[in-house]
């Protein structure tokens, strides 16, 4: 494990203040050292402490990826403020929202969120001050270079300790209104040390970071394990498959981090260049996946047009990263491996709360320094998941192997009961992706008046032109599936909804095709 230290600003201001050329971010073609990130972050404290944000205030970035969103978090910290993040797709009801229970002292956009800001806080209590970044700038046009350099010279007295909140990180709301996860400095510490440590991560390291940073996959895995390992971070702005592989093949970077989507399309981009996906695959030691489900065939796909084959993960907001896929030893195509380094996981019966044997579908439950300390201002949610003896229910269903490694099957609200079967959508979705036919799919529950529920299935079929018919489906799953789990309706999209970090929003796709 890395060395214990409070939190990942106090090792980033520790590397800043020794080694302060050491490069750091690379944004654009431009590179900037430790040092620079420091001063333009302590730049970014002095305007906020003129804007009277003191320590336990939230200061709430409502920024796409870029220099100046590191910058304002680190600045935001050095204050003592919590950041509180907020995804750029958001709109006004989904940010009024967030403001009115957050309540942050300051909200820090760019021009084309300024206007949503505003509307979205004349219906919140008590609106926020707004810091309005111009497009392409590093600071707002009243902060200036130097600005923090008496705040920096005091460093590091004054630092967060490891127990003061250091993000509000909102849940996506599927199920209901978002609920803001509190991140302490200690857990984000603890987890960056079990993930820099699992994933073999160092100084000599540098990342290629396309995840937006308003998500704890960007900020919380790729920036933060950069900063407590000393490393480098190449941030661009979006993913775009072929300038992403050209980079990849260039050599420059060591690791990269996606969901399942961005790797699909990395393969359409091989198909196109398998030279570039071999030099690809021989310059970047790790390529890690994440946030969704990665499909075997994904797997498979890659390994072979890479000759790499993906570590897959799986964490969530309130816990970062739980279990992943080993460094060294069998990185097993549909799992998500083993615990952590310093955590623990299980799965337990949905209804006693008992530990289930091996091999049985369950809850799964994790426990560790790495937990967020409950969410922000809600005792009753909070106390629905985490529980007396330290175990944090995750909402998400799965099963162990005999040999320790996890699989993930599903949510525990989107498991499907068909006439007293419990039918986990997952595993029909693989089934249908397995149909040459089939592109992507989402599986879900339907009412029905017989059997509870029975089985939807929505396809994206490889060609539009030729999709497979119903009778087709049926005909395929009838030799893989038992009858219960077959689908019963099938619908045929052109694309699956999803939110920002490529997860399909099962909620919207049933509300648009049933009517």
């Amino acid at each position: 494990m890395h060395q214990a230290t409070p939190s990942i600003l106090a090792a980033f201001v520790a590397y800043a203040t020794t080694t302060p050329a050491r490069a750091c971010l690379i944004w654009e073609g431009r590179t900037t050292s430790y040092g620079e990130l420091l001063s333009l972050a302590g730049d970014w404290a002095a305007a906020f402490t003129g804007m009277g944000v003191q320590r336990g205030d939230r200061v709430g970035l409502f920024l796409p990826s870029s220099p100046a969103f590191l910058g304002a978090y680190l600045g935001a910290q050095l204050c003592g403020a919590a950041v509180v993040l907020i995804n750029t797709q958001y709109r006004q009801a989904e940010l009024s929202h967030i403001l009115a229970d957050s309540a942050p002292r300051v909200v820090v956009t760019d021009e084309p969120g300024a206007a949503l800001v505003a509307q979205a806080a004349e219906s919140s209590q008590g609106a926020p001050a707004t810091l309005r970044l111009p497009t392409g700038a590093p600071l707002p046009t009243t902060v200036h270079a130097g600005a923090g350099q008496s705040l920096l010279a005091r460093l590091p007295d004054g630092l967060p300790q490891a127990g003061d909140l250091a993000i509000l990180a909102y849940t996506s709301g599927t199920t209901g209104r978002a609920k803001g996860a509190m991140l302490t400095h200690g857990c984000l510490a603890a987890n960056s040390a079990a993930v820099t440590t699992a994933w073999r991560w160092t100084a000599s390291d540098r990342l290629l970071l396309t995840l937006p940073l308003f998500h704890i996959h960007g900020l919380g895995v790729g920036v933060h394990g950069t900063l407590l390992s000393g490393a480098s971070l190449a941030l661009w702005p979006r993913f775009e498959p072929d300038e992403v592989l050209q980079a990849l093949a260039s050599g420059a970077s060591t690791l990269f981090f996606g969901v399942p989507t961005m790797y699909t399309r990395l393969i359409a981009a091989a198909q196109a260049a398998p030279q570039l996906a071999r030099q690809a695959g021989q310059a970047v030691r790790l390529f890690v996946s994440g946030s969704a489900p990665l499909a075997p065939q994904t797997f498979a796909a890659f390994e072979q047009l890479f000759g790499q084959r993906i570590l897959e993960r799986y964490g969530m907001t309130e816990t970062g990263m739980n279990l992943t896929n080993p460094y060294d030893g069998e990185r097993r195509p549909g799992t998500v491996g083993m615990p952590f380094p310093g955590q623990e996981a299980r799965v337990v019966d949905l209804q006693t709360r008992a530990p289930l044997p091996d091999g049985t579908i369950g809850e799964i439950q994790v426990r560790g320094p790495h937990v967020c300390a409950g969410y922000w201002r809600n005792p009753t949610a909070t106390a629905e998941v985490f529980h007396p003896d330290g175990w944090f229910s995750t909402g998400d269903l799965g099963w162990r192997s005999a040999d320790g490694y996890y699989t993930i099957t599903g949510r525990a609200r989107e498991l499907i009961i068909s006439g007293g079967y419990n039918i986990y959508p997952r595993e029909v979705e693989e089934t249908l992706l397995a149909h040459p036919g089939v592109a992507e799919c989402a599986v879900f529950g339907l009412p029905d008046p017989e059997f509870g529920e029975r089985v939807a299935a929505a396809i994206v079929p490889h060609d539009p032109a030729t999709p497979p018919t119903a009778e087709e489906l049926e005909a395929f799953c009838r030799e893989r599936l038992a009858a219960y789990k077959r689908p019963r309706v099938v619908y045929h999209v052109a694309s699956l909804p999803r939110n920002a970090l490529g997860k399909v929003q099962k909620h919207e796709l049933r509300a648009q095709l049933v009517v």
